[in-house]
């Protein structure tokens, strides 16, 4: 069983991906200039990319420190692809991760990119490990 330590409330109106989100961050939405929109703003792959190169890094860091790497020799920048891909039934949603460290490679950094991949949430959301609901309220 899971203890919720926070939870972030945003909600979306007017077009969706052409509209604008509120409540605990707020911002206009704008489909991409790839998909014939403004562009002029984030659009849903955009916030996603951002949450999870965030996310990533945090989790990165907490490794890198639990493991007795210093943060400060080797700053971590980590960098999120979220793909929006057409699928027979609809769209699909890919992702990458990449990580690079200040200073160049070092002994053991592709474990700890693995390590943090095993236990950021959000990477463990886009596995599947991620309790969803729907409902109409």
């Amino acid at each position: 069983m899971s203890e919720a330590l926070y939870t972030a409330t945003v909600t979306s109106t007017g077009g969706g991906r052409d509209g604008r989100v509120s409540g605990d961050f707020e911002s206009d939405i704008r489909p991409p200039a790839a998909l014939g929109g403004s562009g002029d703003a984030p659009n849903p792959e955009t916030l996603f990319a951002a949450a999870w190169a965030a996310c990533f890094n945090g989790a990165l860091q907490k490794i890198m420190k639990d493991s007795g790497v210093s943060v400060s020799e080797h700053e971590p920048s980590v960098t999120a692809s979220v793909t929006l891909n057409k699928v027979s039934d609809g769209f699909r949603l890919s992702g990458a991760i990449k990580v690079s460290f200040a200073g160049g490679s070092f002994d053991g950094d592709a474990e700890l990119v693995a390590k943090a991949h095993e236990f950021c949430p959000y990477s463990r959301a886009v596995r599947g490990d991620f309790d969803a609901t729907a409902e109409l309220v």
